[in-house]
C-alpha cells in the first residue's frame, strides 16, 4: 500500500461519474480470462483474481472492452511469452474508465474515459496501466472502437512512419490488408498522403480493402504481387513495405522494393528464416528492419503514446480516423474470438466486451 495515493488507500474507491457524491467501491476480485495451459482457443478459462492496485504512475481502469490481437493467440499457444514482469493475462489494449490512481498521477484522470496500450492483462474487468500510456477517449468514439486502436495504431505509426520513414507521396505496400494492422495501415497511410497497395487472400477481402481506402488490392493467390507492384509503380517499386509474413516473402519484398526503399517486418507468420540477395540490397540501397512492441521499455511506449497524441489523435477527435471493426465477443466467449482470428476470416478488429 506504500505506493498508493490517498485516493486509492481510502477504501480503494473513486467518485462515480453518474453518482455525484456517491462512491463506487471497487470489488476485491474480478473476472478474468486466463490461459490454463498452452494450446488452442479452448485452453482459455474464466477465473476470479484479486483486483490489481495501481503502483506509482499507474491508473486502474474499469475495462469496458479489450482488443484481440495476434500476439494474444501466440501467447495462448505458448509461442510468445510475456516479457519479465508483465501481466500473464492476454490483452494488450483496453478501453474503459479510470477508477483509481497511483501516486504521482494527476487527480484529473479520475473518472476519465481512456484507451491504453498495456503490458498484458486486458482480458479482465480491471487493469492497471501506466498513466503515460493512456489516450483520452473523445466524445463520439464508442468504447469498442477505442479499445481497437492503441496496439494497432502505435504499431503502424512506429513501423511505417518512424522505422519506415514514410513520407507523403510515397507508395506503401501492406501485406494482410484486411487484418487489424492492415486496415489501420490503410487508413493511416491515406490520412498522411501515401498511395497504399495491399495484398489479400480472396476477392471479397480485396473488395473490402478498396472500400476501406486502399488504392490497389492484389489477390496474392491469383497473381504475383511482385510483378503487380512493379506494374502499378511504373517499374519503380514500393517505397515502404509493411510485412507480417517474412520467410520466403522477404526476398520477394526486396525485389519489388524501390531504390532507397524500406522493408519493415513486424511478424513472422511465414517463418522466421529467410535467404536474401545482399548484393541486390546494396545496389538498391535498401533498408531491412523490424520491431516488436511488447518488449520495448515503458519509457519508449510512453514516448510513442505522446507522439500519437500529438500527431494522430486530433484526427481521432475530429472523427477522421476510426478503426475498421469486425466482431465483438463477450469475455466468456474469448475462445471463439481467438478461433475467428486464427481462421483468418475477419476484416478489421475483433474486440471483447467486458464491462
Amino acid at each position: 500500500m506504500g505506493h498508493l495515493s490517498r485516493c486509492a488507500q481510502l477504501l480503494f474507491t473513486a467518485p462515480n461519474i453518474e453518482g455525484g457524491d456517491l462512491a463506487e467501491t471497487i470489488p476485491e476480485t474480478m473476472r478474468v480470462m486466463a490461459i490454463s495451459e498452452p494450446g488452442g482457443p479452448e485452453v482459455l478459462r474464466l477465473e476470479h483474481r484479486p483486483v490489481p492496485r495501481p503502483a506509482v504512475g499507474e491508473v486502474l481502469v474499469r475495462v469496458s472492452h479489450a482488443g484481440v490481437n495476434r500476439p494474444d493467440c501466440l501467447q495462448r499457444a505458448g509461442l510468445y511469452a510475456p516479457p519479465p514482469g508483465a501481466n500473464d493475462l492476454p490483452g494488450l489494449e483496453i478501453a474503459g474508465t479510470v477508477v483509481a490512481i497511483g501516486a504521482g498521477v494527476e487527480p484529473e484522470m479520475l473518472n476519465q474515459p481512456v484507451c491504453a496500450l498495456t503490458d498484458g492483462g486486458g482480458y479482465a474487468e480491471y487493469c492497471c496501466v501506466a498513466a503515460e500510456r493512456c489516450l483520452p477517449v473523445p466524445e463520439g468514439l464508442p468504447m469498442a472502437e477505442a479499445a481497437a486502436m492503441p496496439e494497432t495504431l502505435l504499431t503502424v505509426w512506429h513501423n511505417v512512419f518512424e522505422r519506415g520513414c514514410a513520407r507523403d507521396g510515397e507508395v506503401l505496400l501492406v501485406h494482410g490488408g484486411t487484418s487489424g494492422i492492415g486496415t489501420m495501415a490503410i487508413k493511416l497511410g491515406k490520412l498522411f498522403g501515401l498511395t497504399v497497395i495491399v495484398t489479400c487472400g480472396t476477392a471479397d477481402k480485396c473488395a473490402a480493402a478498396l472500400r476501406i481506402g486502399a488504392d490497389h488490392a492484389l489477390n496474392y493467390r491469383e497473381s504475383d504481387f511482385v510483378a503487380e507492384v512493379k506494374t502499378l509503380t511504373g517499374g519503380k517499386g514500393a517505397n515502404v513495405i509493411l510485412d507480417m509474413v517474412a520467410g520466403d516473402y522477404t526476398q520477394r519484398n526486396l525485389t519489388c522494393l524501390a531504390e532507397d526503399g524500406r522493408l519493415v517486418v513486424i511478424a513472422v507468420l511465414g517463418g522466421a528464416r529467410a535467404e536474401i540477395n545482399v548484393a541486390r540490397l546494396m545496389l538498391k540501397r535498401q533498408t531491412l528492419t523490424g520491431s516488436t512492441l511488447r518488449a520495448r521499455s515503458d519509457a519508449f511506449k510512453a514516448l510513442l503514446t505522446g507522439e500519437i497524441l500529438a500527431e494522430v489523435w486530433p484526427a481521432v477527435i475530429d472523427g477522421e480516423l476510426r478503426p475498421e471493426m469486425d466482431e465483438s465477443f463477450a469475455l466468456e466467449d474469448a475462445a471463439n474470438a481467438h478461433a475467428r482470428m486464427e481462421a483468418g476470416d475477419h476484416i478489421g478488429k475483433i474486440v471483447l466486451q467486458i464491462g
